[in-house]
């Protein structure tokens, strides 16, 4: 985790949640070329949650916590000792090792999502949204001169103020000020 964000939950009730798909990330890239039981389990039990997400993609966010309440937090109850036990037997210094301290650092962000509806299990639909701002960015470092840095520029804002952040992230309905929001960008005169 980044220091600009350990400074948004400094002395504050904001909870950092962590993201189920780098946490799965960690484990598959330390996954030995040969079998590994822990990683096996870990992804078997992660995929479990995974498909309750699934089945809940869309609904309220009262419904989703109820399920998840129901379901999930049971699943990551069981999974926090078991997780606590093989870690102790690995290397801390392995590939293994690393991973299994990565899940347990982040483990009370990673168990947030269960008690609020709002909350995604992962950070894909917001990576995913704002790919386009850090490509956009990136792109414009190599146009080779500064019109092309300029026009590029401006094709990429209006590309991107076309309705791309008019979508909603994730299952989370837009807040009526959202809404408000949303429809007076819709309203707006695109710029030339």
């Amino acid at each position: 985790m980044t220091q600009g964000y350990n400074r948004l939950a400094e002395g504050s009730r904001v909870q950092l949640a962590f993201c189920w798909a780098h946490a799965r990330r960690k484990l598959i890239e330390a996954r030995p070329s040969a079998a590994s039981p822990f990683v096996d389990e870990a992804l078997r039990r992660i995929t479990e949650l995974y498909a309750i997400e699934r089945e809940i993609r869309g609904q309220a966010p009262e419904a989703r916590r109820a399920v998840r309440q129901e379901r999930s937090k049971p699943l990551l109850e069981a999974m926090h000792p078991w997780l606590i036990q093989e870690a102790a037997r690995l290397s801390k210094k392995s590939d293994l090792g690393m991973a299994a301290a990565y899940l347990l650092d982040h483990w009370p962000g990673l168990i947030l999502f269960p008690d609020d509806g709002r909350i995604e299990m992962d950070s894909n639909p917001v990576e995913n949204r704002i790919r386009p701002l850090t490509l956009g960015r990136k792109n414009a470092l190599f146009a080779g001169h500064d019109e092309a840095v300029e026009y590029a520029t401006l094709e990429w804002v209006d590309w991107f103020n076309n309705r791309r952040l008019l979508e909603p992230i994730g299952n989370i309905p837009p807040t009526e000020a959202e809404a408000n929001f949303y429809a007076a960008l819709e309203a707006a005169p695109m710029a030339a």
